[in-house]
């Protein structure tokens, strides 16, 4: 008996958050956590709801912009090591909005293990700008290589971490924004106080904060006053710059 051959795994784009405009001049892809370690397929419902409702709130900032919002459906559900798998269905996920949209400018933004995803496949030529939400890290390994940065130049780059963040640890994320600030000016990181990895306390503010720095990156709209700061001060003091409670209620542009 001829062996059964499985049917290789391959990413996927969601169907778009919200209608998807006659002409779409932009694109957020949504990338959810993940594992450590895993060769499981995700779930369908596999996205947070912060991811989901993060998702809606973009496609409604962009909808006369021709903004295009999709959740990524990753092959596996965990990273593995050195097949960066999170990072890989990324780069092909940009790919596709480049293939179904053409030459629209893409924002990377990732939750979890997904900010790592979208901090590394930042590189691909359609992205212009990342959000990486309590992005979870590797811990510093002499013995292996730094997690990588380069990527990063000509893109437009926010950092979010809650400072109780008990599962990813966010002194790692401010140590990659420290060495991407080197090779990049345009990256800022911005803390949320007392705040633990879902970021329940300050949930609205920071959707706030990604919606104005997406909407900036990919259309052209002036940021809030915070942001601009936070992009313009020097490290550390736009690396750590705290997110202000009310923020998307009270914002003053400069």
């Amino acid at each position: 008996m001829a062996q059964e051959v499985t049917p290789a795994r391959t990413a996927r784009l969601g169907r778009a958050v919200g209608p998807v405009p006659s002409a779409v001049s932009g694109a957020v892809l949504l990338l959810p956590g993940g594992e450590e370690v895993s060769d499981r397929r995700p779930s369908p419902v596999w996205a947070t709801a912060f991811v989901r409702a993060l998702g809606r709130r973009l496609a409604r900032a962009g909808r006369d912009e021709g903004l295009a919002t999709h959740v990524v459906h990753y092959r596996y559900r965990g990273w593995n090591g050195g097949a960066a798998h999170l990072a890989g269905d990324a780069s092909w996920a940009a790919d596709e909005v480049v293939r179904r949209y053409g030459d629209v400018p893409v924002c990377l933004v990732g939750v979890g293990m997904g900010g790592r995803a979208a901090l590394r496949a930042a590189g691909h030529e359609a992205v212009n700008s990342v959000v990486a939400v309590a992005p979870w890290l590797p811990e510093d390994d002499m013995a292996a290589p730094a997690e990588p940065v380069k990527q990063l130049a000509g893109r437009r780059v926010l950092v979010v971490h809650g400072t109780n963040d008990g599962r990813s640890d966010p002194e790692l994320s401010f140590r990659l924004a420290v060495r991407a600030k080197k090779a990049n000016r345009e990256v800022c990181r911005f803390e949320v106080h007392s705040d633990g990895h879902g970021l329940h306390q300050y949930r609205s503010e920071v959707q706030a904060l990604v919606e104005d720095f997406t909407m900036g990156t990919l259309f052209g709209h002036t940021l809030a006053r915070p942001l601009e700061d936070a992009l313009a001060a020097p490290p550390p003091i736009g690396l750590r710059m705290p997110l202000a409670a009310g923020f998307g209620r009270s914002i003053r542009r400069g």
